[in-house]
Order: structure tokens, then sequence, then C-alpha cells
């Protein structure tokens, strides 16, 4: 990385602002890596945005935070990383593939959380980039939770990264199976969340010219949806990996496959009767770095 850019906020982002920017022209993934951008903003838990949560997440309410609302809360401040004009590539060529989240602590529900989002790193494949996004939220200092978001897009940018690894998401096993159908819509509600108003998660129309049969849901609610279906796990420290694999249509019916064993809980997602999965999960008790 080649030049700091440190971004303060003192409130919520501003999605047009950063949607806005979008559109600009990037200046490409040249040799020598991409600046060491980093995004802050301190947020206040407010009881009718966390209610709205729930309500959009299937996550039921507990005594203190879910383990995905510092992720969707804090997506904004990924939003104005991947938009900012020294950033490599547009954003509208960046897909998540997967998403890595540990919970060191529990989160009081009216915390105030200091959410701090920077370029993790960068690796060039055979056929594409990817990029990760660390996450950080402290509460009164430490720091109680903390995620790796990657993003892939498709190209050629070079010889590949020497030793660069892809990790394999698991098989997952036939197993306890529930199955249920996705809300009929809430995209534009979860992108006041989120900040990210894609319009692949918004519009049937646009969606269809991408490829896509109609539009779908932003995957973290997806995650949601299948975490409020497994065994609650309260013990700490606690971490997800999820591989974000296709789109989940709203109103599709789904099934999700889940075992348990002595390493957590393995889960995979799958629409309509499709083999392949959308989404698959691992939930267990964290043992390592989120960056190893």
């Amino acid at each position: 990385m080649n030049r700091e850019i440190r971004l303060d906020y003192r409130a919520r982002p501003s999605a047009l602002a950063f949607m806005a920017r979008a559109v600009r022209p990037s200046p490409g993934l040249k040799r020598g890596g991409v600046p060491a951008i980093t995004a802050r903003w301190r947020h206040r838990v407010e009881p009718a945005e966390l209610q709205r949560f729930h309500a959009l997440s299937g996550l039921p309410e507990g005594e203190t935070l879910p383990l995905l609302y510092p992720h969707t809360i804090g997506f904004p401040l990924h939003m104005t990383i991947l938009t900012q004009p020294a950033f490599p590539l547009p954003i509208w060529r960046m897909l998540q593939v997967r998403n890595r989240i540990v919970q060191h602590a529990p989160l009081a529900r009216d915390a105030e959380l200091d959410i701090a989002v920077s370029i993790a790193g960068h690796r060039i494949l055979d056929k594409g980039a990817e990029f990760d996004m660390h996450a950080v939220v402290r509460q009164g200092g430490s720091v109680a939770w903390e995620s790796v978001n990657t993003f892939y897009t498709r190209g050629r940018f070079g010889a590949p990264t020497a030793g660069a690894v892809v990790p394999e998401a698991p098989k997952v096993s036939p197993g306890d199976t529930a199955q249920w159908r996705m809300p009929s819509g809430g995209g534009w509600r979860y992108g006041g969340l989120s900040g990210d108003y894609n319009p692949l998660h918004l519009w049937s129309g646009y969606a269809r010219k991408h490829g896509f049969a109609q539009a779908f849901f932003h995957p973290q609610r997806v995650l949601g949806q299948c975490l409020a279906r497994l065994p609650r796990d309260d013990g700490l420290p606690l971490r997800l990996d999820a591989w974000l694999k296709g789109p989940v249509f709203y109103g599709a019916p789904v099934a999700m496959c889940s075992e348990s064993g002595r390493d957590g809980t393995r889960f995979s997602l799958h629409v309509e009767g499709d083999a392949r999965p959308a989404i698959v999960g691992h939930l267990r008790p964290a043992t390592e770095s989120i960056l190893a």
C-alpha cells in the first residue's frame, strides 16, 4: 500500500454522497498495491433502528446485540472506502464472496460503537482480484467485535499473488433440514440500515439485465434468516465464516441443511431445490486470529 487516507465521520456516512462517487472513473489496479484507506464512525444504537434490524434479519431479540448487527450497521463505512476516488476499481464490479466475523465480547443494546474499517490487503488471482476489508468495533476501548469482508472482481490483473490461498467452503452433509419461504421484500429498508443500495437488491428489471431472474436479498440478511434457525450459541468468543455463492430471491422457497459437531455447526442454504448452495456457513468457537 502506497498512500494513507483517513475518513472520520461524525454521523452515518451519506449514501447519496458515496453512491454518487460510484460513477466516477477508477484509477485501475496498478503495480504497488492500493491506498491504505481507513474509515471511522461512532454509532449510538437506537431502539427503533435495532427493532427494524431484527424485523428484517429475522434474528430474535436478546439481552445484547446480535452477531450480525455490527456488520450491517458498519457497512456504510465499507461503501465509503469502495467508492473513494483513490480505490483502484469501480464498486459496481465488486462482489461480496466471503464474510468472517468474530464476536469477542457482548455488546450492550444501548452501546456507543466505535467502528473502524480499513483495507487489510488484496491478492491477484488467475481470473480476478480479491480485497479484504477489516472492520473493528470497540466498546469501552476494547475490541468487542471484528470482521473481514472479502470482495471479488473478475478480470486480468497480471501475475497471481505468490502463495495466495482462497479458503474453500466446507461440505455440509444432509442432516437437520429447515424449510421456509423467504420474505417478499424489504430491500429498500435494509439498504437504509446498511447503506447498500445496489440496484440488484432493489429492481428486478435491473437484475434481469445482468443475468439474474429477479432482484435478490442482501447476503447478510439471508445469513440472519439462517442463524435464526440454528441452535443458539451464546459462548464467546464466537466465529462465523460464510461463503456467498449465489443469489437468494425475494419470496423464494429455501431449504437449509445443517450438521453440528465438536467444531461447531456447518450449514448450507439452497434455493428452490437447487443442489448448489447459495450460502455456506460455519459457526464455531473462535480459536485463532481473524486475519490468519
